[in-house]
């Protein structure tokens, strides 16, 4: 994690979880509880596991992420993507900053014309959004997704990132 992500995670993860208590999707103890969880994996730098989110789905079972992404459709009006069969925009695989995705739990995995499209699940948190169209303008379809698919989806783009390039042929 970078000193420039440190801030980004942290903003991400405060405000999902204020989200999810004002839409009651969880209560407030138990985010009290998932913040001091997600402080101590802060500090063991593991960046793919800090995730509020995680902690309150996985660990803590106090929400279903699928409950979340129901909310997301129905409360909210976004669409849902599962990318595990998806290939990323070319121009996107290259300049993507990874880091910021993990940051955000976030990953923008196409472009059409003037419109750029960003999975995530955090969409609840206003700091990611923010930081999504500074980065992109205000021209962002958004879609719903999970933990997993976001975590496998930004594997396979490290992994095809660190793969040298296949040479031709002579």
């Amino acid at each position: 994690m970078t000193s420039e992500q440190r801030p980004l995670i942290m903003r991400a993860n405060r405000l999902l979880g204020a989200s999810l208590v004002e839409h009651n999707l969880v209560k407030l103890e138990d985010l009290e509880k998932a913040n001091e969880r997600l402080l101590e994996v802060i500090a063991t730098d593991q960046t793919r596991q800090m995730t509020v989110l995680g902690v309150l789905a996985y660990e803590m079972k106090v929400v279903r992420e699928e409950d979340l992404l129901q909310y997301l459709v129905d409360g909210e009006g976004i669409g849902l993507i599962d990318l595990r069969n998806y290939e990323i925009h070319e121009e996107l695989r290259k300049t993507v900053d990874v880091g910021a995705c993990w940051a955000t739990w976030s990953v923008p995995f196409d472009r059409e014309e003037d419109f750029t499209f960003i999975a995530t699940a955090y969409y609840l948190s206003p700091a990611v959004r923010t930081y999504w169209e500074k980065q992109f303008g205000n021209m962002i379809v958004w879609y719903g997704t999970t933990l997993e698919i976001l975590s496998d989806f930004l594997e396979k783009i490290e992994t095809e990132r660190a793969a040298p390039e296949a040479k031709p042929k002579a």
